[in-house]
């Protein structure tokens, strides 16, 4: 940024100082090194509105030269004042940023000459004691402007700043902000976490909480999959306004307006989001999407067998959380897709006196050219590679017998039997899909259940027919990264032959006749449980896990929020398998 007038195209310019003032400058604030993001604010701003920069810069050089030594003065009246209480302290005034004054200008629709607080002074002692007795002194002696008093100290800024911050009138009648801070919380606002280094050790702080969004920081980095990724994470948190939350304990986190309990999970570890089941805010039982407020206490429940699901995408707004979840779904699909190949090959090997041992898959790895035994299972789990392709090189070629004697798998995705997209014998009549060439065989995929009404996308792979998934799949994201060909399809016209099937999670709380009560509501909205399945447990809360069947989107929505209405109803989201 020091060098950024030599870059002879004015666009590049605007380019670097607009990521400079979005990213660089707050991500230093956060950090807490406040000269550093000072000076690169100062630079951006000069870059990005050079006039508004050059006005304020002259009539701030206007206004010394006409009331010369005025901080000066200033500093005397306060130092006067504290040590007739016998307070020692460093002062030192100076003017705000010129980026600073133009923001209020902006926020206030005022002009230059309407501004009253151009100048903020820092006052430094040796303890927290002092800082109160300073604060104290400074408040009896000037009057104070109500509203504008911060305490910093009892409740620090997420990247570990410390300070009391208070506007005054002050000497000469001219409103002032004053800061009282000691000396090593000086160090922390002007070095961040270099001031960690810059410490005696008697002033290290050993608990680490200071640098807790350092490593929340890490966290992101370490588990996203790109810059971008990164810088969208940052950027959300950076930009936000902050609520305040305490567990059961005590302890503080900051979080992101709009944070729900899945957020304050991963803020207090990353296990704790991992295995979180439920929530209770301020003693009473919360939905995991419940957005959080300042001063809430919240406890989390978890439980040893619970994981990460892929509903809470939709509402968490902290980058840690969101980058722990989609890295366990990643990991999660690439389990799902080994045991799917695994069970393909167990297939189609069935009869050929040839055992899948891990000797086998090896050996098919080796030859196939993949990695490792867990990339070929991958392989043939996703269609990239077929289980006749690795059967041929385990068995003699005149030996391997066809497809139809090999059993090879079905697709595993397969809930409903095949149907061809459009009859030619009946190309007026409606169809189930719209979007599909004419004859194309399509099914509907089992891992997200689509229901009439969903928005959906076909899947295309040689030699198989069209798998049809709901947009939002994990699926489809995975293979559009592949480069697996896309194509849009929407519902047609005539409804399918059976109701669809949709999968829901409902946590609930255990109290008798939960089971009853959850089967009626869903009875009462005509739709049909197709299964149940009892999942993770925890304390006085479990999961269901319910097959329920629907006509159309609008009749699951309306079933979901009945379920939501009940008392014993926790949370209710739709899942995958």
């Amino acid at each position: 940024m020091r060098t950024l007038h030599f870059l002879p195209k004015a666009e590049k310019r605007r380019r670097i100082a607009t990521e400079t003032m979005e990213i660089y400058a707050p991500l230093a604030a956060r950090i807490g090194m406040d000269d550093l993001k000072a000076e690169l604010e100062d630079l951006a701003f000069a870059e990005l509105h050079p006039d508004a920069a050059a006005s304020i810069t002259h009539r701030l050089q206007q206004l010394r030269r006409d009331d010369t030594g005025v901080i000066q003065r200033i500093v005397d009246v306060l130092r006067a004042t504290l040590a007739a209480e016998g307070i020692e302290a460093d002062i030192a005034g100076r003017e705000k940023s010129r980026l600073s004054i133009w923001r209020k200008m902006q926020r206030k629709n005022i002009s230059f000459e309407q501004l009253a607080d151009i100048m903020a002074f820092r006052i430094l002692v040796d303890t927290v004691g002092e800082c109160y007795a300073a604060l104290g002194t400074i408040h009896a002696g000037h009057a104070m402007l109500p509203g504008r008093f911060k305490d910093f100290i009892s409740t620090p800024k997420p990247n570990g700043y410390k300070s009391l911050h208070t506007t005054i009138i002050g000497p000469e009648q001219r409103k002032i902000e004053v800061q009282i801070r000691t000396r090593s919380m000086h160090e922390v606002a002007q070095l961040g976490v270099a001031a960690h280094w810059a410490y005696k050790q008697d002033h290290a702080v050993t608990d680490g909480k200071r640098y807790r969004w350092i490593r929340g920081l890490l966290d992101i980095l370490e588990q996203t999959s790109g810059p971008e990724d990164f810088l969208e994470h940052t950027k959300l948190e950076m930009f936000s306004d902050q609520v305040f939350c305490f567990t059961p304990r005590g302890d503080l986190h900051s979080l992101p307006r709009g944070a729900t309990p899945i957020d304050f999970a991963y803020a207090v570890h990353s296990e704790v989001g991992d295995h979180c089941i439920g929530a209770r805010v301020d003693g009473r039982m919360v939905q995991l999407r419940h957005e959080l407020r300042n001063g809430d206490q919240v406890e989390i429940i978890t439980s040893r067998n619970a994981w990460p699901s892929a509903a809470w995408e939709r509402f968490v707004v902290t980058g840690k959380a969101r980058a722990r979840i989609r890295r366990y779904l990643r990991g999660r699909q690439r389990q799902d897709l080994v045991a799917r190949g695994r069970d393909m090959l167990h297939k189609s090997l069935k009869g050929s006196g040839i055992r899948l041992s891990e000797k086998v898959l090896e050996t098919a790895a080796g030859e196939l050219k993949q990695r490792s035994v867990e990339d070929l299972l991958v392989a043939v789990g996703e269609g990239h590679l077929a289980a006749r392709i690795v059967t041929e090189r385990l068995l003699p070629r005149t030996a391997v017998r066809s497809g139809e004697e090999t059993g090879e798998a079905a697709p595993a995705d397969k809930v409903v039997p095949l149907r061809r997209a459009r009859s030619p014998a009946a190309d007026a009549a409606p169809s189930v899909l719209d979007g599909l060439p004419e004859g194309v065989a399509f099914q509907f995929a089992g891992c997200c259940h689509p229901v009439p009404g969903d928005p959906i996308v076909g899947i295309v792979r040689t030699g198989r027919p069209v798998s049809v998934h709901r947009s939002e799949c994990w699926n489809v994201r995975r293979m559009a990264a592949n480069d697996v060909r896309l194509i849009d399809v929407a519902w047609g016209e005539r409804p399918p032959e059976s109701h669809a099937t949709a999968r829901l999670s409902v946590m609930v709380q255990n109290k008798p006749g939960a089971l009853g009560t959850v089967t009626t509501i869903i009875g009462k909205e005509y739709a049909n449980i197709s299964d149940v399945r009892i999942g993770r447990r925890a304390g006085d809360i479990y999961e269901m896990l319910l097959d329920v069947e629907v006509a159309h989107l609008d009749q699951l929505l309306r079933t979901q929020a009945a379920l939501r209405s009940s008392s014993i109803v926790v949370s209710v989201e739709r899942t995958q398998s």
